[in-house]
């Protein structure tokens, strides 16, 4: 599992023109799935997103986490996170996940996250999505524990 985390002050995400998801103040999170992903791994992902302190306090440092400023998430599915780039030229995406199961990680995911951050929106698994976004920061990081 790998989720790629932007911190924002705004994010949505369209299909066909039309918003699927929007947020304020929060965290954009693009998340790609293996084959060998399970939701215990999936648990040690929310958990870690959920309590990462990435968000600075009154002094300017990074110190608070989603929770303490009422951010709010926007997740989008990724497959392309598990692109192979090390032969040729054109990546290889061998290592996601099977659609069918990748998408019911992706689902226990946000249901997971629905549970402790009172704002989760979501983008469309498979979808030709369209994301918008402005990054704080920027502040970007590769979560692959």
């Amino acid at each position: 599992m790998k989720f790629l985390i932007q911190r924002v002050n705004h994010a949505e995400v369209k299909v066909d023109g039309e918003i699927k998801g929007a947020i304020k103040k929060g965290l954009l999170v693009f998340v790609g799935v293996s084959d060998s992903d399970t939701k215990e791994i999936a648990d040690k992902y929310v958990k870690k997103l959920i309590n990462l302190r990435i968000f600075e306090d009154q002094e300017g440092k990074t110190n608070l986490s989603l929770k303490d400023v009422d951010g709010q998430l926007l997740m989008i599915s990724q497959f392309t996170l598990y692109a192979n780039c090390k032969k040729g030229n054109r990546p290889s995406f061998i290592e996601a996940g099977k659609p069918d199961m990748a998408n019911h990680l992706y689902e226990y995911i946000i249901s997971e996250c629905r549970k402790q951050v009172p704002v989760v929106e979501k983008g469309v698994f498979g979808a030709d999505m369209k994301v918008s976004l402005e990054n704080d920061g920027p502040f970007t990081i590769i979560l692959d524990i």
